[in-house]
């Protein structure tokens, strides 16, 4: 597998460029700024990209997304319940990033559906709490997830923002990715990788549910 992370944008969002090493088929999970970067390094990667995803809805996962669109042509992915945010600078925070209307997605996924770019195929899990339509990404052989801004080492997404929810967060977090084997790999929306198992003995939000 072709995992590389790239740091983008003021708030140091973790983008994921994701590919199948077989065919060159590629995934691009959270462009959240500097999309000609990204652009640049999926050429020199030599990826075909099938699928843009979000994993939701704020500016500094989605801040690229017109630009990736407009390069590649294939469909913005992410959760029918954070669509309103596209539409509303002011909940998406992008009138911070000095950006306006935003690039919606035109394909909804929802629990359960799975996107596949060469031998590689992402599960979508429904993890709501930071926002209404939050989702994490499992690869389907196991092994790793994609958990936006759910699940972070040591820590856990905001709730403070329109449409978070703490206790849902949390239920969230316990339904569907702490059920996961302990070596499996989080890849968090910002900051370093961890795994379910160290999130479940050292994170102080998780270590008393």
């Amino acid at each position: 597998m072709i995992l590389e992370r790239m740091e983008v944008s003021a708030f140091a969002s973790n983008c994921y460029l994701l590919g199948c090493p077989e065919t060159r088929e590629g995934f691009v999970i959270d462009p959240g700024s500097e999309g000609a970067s990204i652009i640049k390094r999926l050429q020199e990667l030599e990826l075909a990209v099938k699928f843009i995803i979000n994993t939701h809805g704020h500016i500094d996962h989605v801040g690229a997304n017109a630009e990736l669109k407009k390069e590649f042509a294939v469909p913005l992915v992410g959760h029918e319940a954070d669509k309103t945010l596209y539409r509303s600078p002011q909940a998406t925070l992008a009138l911070f990033m000095g950006q306006g209307k935003l690039a919606p997605v035109d394909q909804a996924v929802r629990e359960g559906d799975v996107l596949t770019a060469g031998t590689l195929d992402l599960k979508v899990l429904e993890t709501p709490g930071h926002t209404p339509g939050g989702i994490s990404l499992a690869l389907k052989d196991g092994g790793a997830i994609f958990t936006g801004d759910t699940l972070f080492a040591g820590s856990i997404g905001r709730t403070d923002l329109p449409g978070g929810s703490f206790s849902q967060l949390i239920e969230s977090i316990k339904t569907k990715i702490l059920v996961y084997p302990d070596d499996t790999k989080v890849f968090p929306g910002h900051g370093p990788s961890t795994t379910v198992g160290e999130e479940k003995r050292y994170n102080p939000f998780l270590t008393r549910i």
